[in-house]
């Protein structure tokens, strides 16, 4: 059903026609059998009276089979009531099919043109109605027009156009989205290589086919391993496009990261700034840690804070060292920096972990990822991770709202 959005006027259509017959049991068989119909109702009310209707293949309005009671002056109705109009695209065909099962019709489908006359001009050349009818009757003589109009024709034919059309534009679409999933699934890690003394993994758990969520492992040279995780400001295809010029700018300069990690960033930060539109930005986790040294610096530019739980259970937060990337191109970098020792584990994630909610609202949050990473700390990082998403995921059941992204090192001996 189609239903106006502006409100201006009430709701109103045809919801149904009497129709009156002699017997409901005879004359169903006539509608469904013959005609086609599909049976729309058919209920008995308290009081005992049988309520039947049917309806054609296509359309809301429906016949009601009335069968009144033979005394009553509706009963003098039957057969003598205004004739219905059927419309249809192709009344040759319907007489055809309508012919074969047993339908009488009078006469073959006719040419019909009717000429209107406009009461504003009657010198003006009237308009003309143009199409074929012919007419039938039921079982119990009602009478029945089965009307082609070559206008709606012409109009069906322009809707399944128009309807193939989108159909068309629709799948298109949804195989371009595809695409887009598979392509921007080759741009996060393909393979984790053993790093010496760290051990990690990442995971990227998009809400849609794409997102803006990011994580990757860079390796810088001379035992030197770059952990990134970052989010995209947006969702969706835009998202994904800027998650995928941040990661080009990370890599193309992460040559630069061993020795300059400040400079890096700032080349990262203005290459983002120069090729997005003036909104767009991203949060972003940089952390460089040094397998030898057993060192980790780290740069927070207005992501959400690192946990590092520590061999003796304690826990360290990594905040903000500054501001977000794309945003401004004067931008200024801090590095932090902590050591790494065998059994301290590192997790790095966004907000759709932390954002994750119940049934009542309430969020997964930081204080519940710390509890589970306390619990599964003992497992390998693969397994830990998994660990927490299953945690996640049993505290947020139902249909996943944001990425969820993760990435764990833990330090070995």
């Amino acid at each position: 059903m189609n239903v106006r959005l502006d409100r201006q006027n009430p709701y109103l259509r045809i919801d149904a026609v009497n129709v009156y017959v002699r017997d409901q049991d005879r004359s169903l068989e006539f509608y469904l059998n013959q005609l086609g119909f599909h049976l729309a109702l058919d209920t008995r009310l308290q009081s005992g009276y049988r309520l039947v209707a049917v309806a054609p293949p296509d359309g809301t309005t429906v016949l009601r089979l009335i069968a009144p009671d033979p005394d009553s002056e509706d009963y003098q109705l039957i057969g003598r009531q205004t004739p219905i109009v059927f419309l249809t695209e192709d009344v040759v065909a319907k007489f055809r099919e309508w012919s074969k099962r047993g339908v009488h019709f009078p006469y073959t489908p006719r040419l019909r043109r009717i000429k209107h006359v406009r009461q504003s001009s009657v010198t003006e050349q009237p308009p003309i109605w143009g199409g074929v009818f012919t007419r039938f009757e039921d079982i119990d003589g009602n009478s029945f027009s089965l009307v082609g109009i070559d206008e709606v024709s012409q109009a069906l034919e322009a809707q399944r156009r128009a309807t193939a059309e989108k159909l068309e534009s629709e799948r298109r679409a949804v195989q371009e989205l595809e695409i887009a999933r598979l392509v921007q699934a080759r741009l996060f890690p393909q393979t984790l290589p053993p790093f010496g003394t760290l051990e990690y993994a990442g995971v990227c758990v998009q809400a849609r086919q794409v997102g803006g969520d990011y994580y990757d492992f860079l390796n810088l040279g001379q035992e030197r391993l770059g952990l990134v995780v970052g989010d995209i400001a947006g969702k969706g295809i835009a998202a994904a496009l800027l998650m995928a010029n941040l990661q080009a700018n990370l890599r193309s300069q992460c040559a630069i990261a061993l020795e300059h990690p400040q400079r890096f960033l700032e080349s990262v930060n203005q290459l983002f700034y120069e090729n997005t539109i003036e909104s767009a930005y991203a949060t972003l986790f940089f952390a460089e840690y040094d397998s030898r040294a057993r060192r980790l610096r780290y740069a927070n530019c207005g992501h959400l804070p690192g946990l590092l739980l520590r061999s003796d259970n304690t826990l360290d937060r990594l905040d903000s060292t500054c501001t977000v990337l794309g945003l401004f191109k004067n931008w200024d970098c801090s590095i932090g920096e902590s050591t790494l020792l065998p059994g301290d584990t590192l997790v790095l994630y966004t907000d759709g972990v932390t954002e994750a909610f119940d049934q009542h609202g309430e969020e997964f949050g930081e204080l519940r990822l710390v509890d589970s990473l306390r619990r599964h700390r003992d497992q390998r990082s693969q397994a830990l991770l998994d660990s927490i998403l299953d945690d996640v995921k049993r505290f947020s059941p139902h249909e996943q709202h944001d990425d969820i992204t993760l990435l764990v090192a833990r330090c070995e001996h």
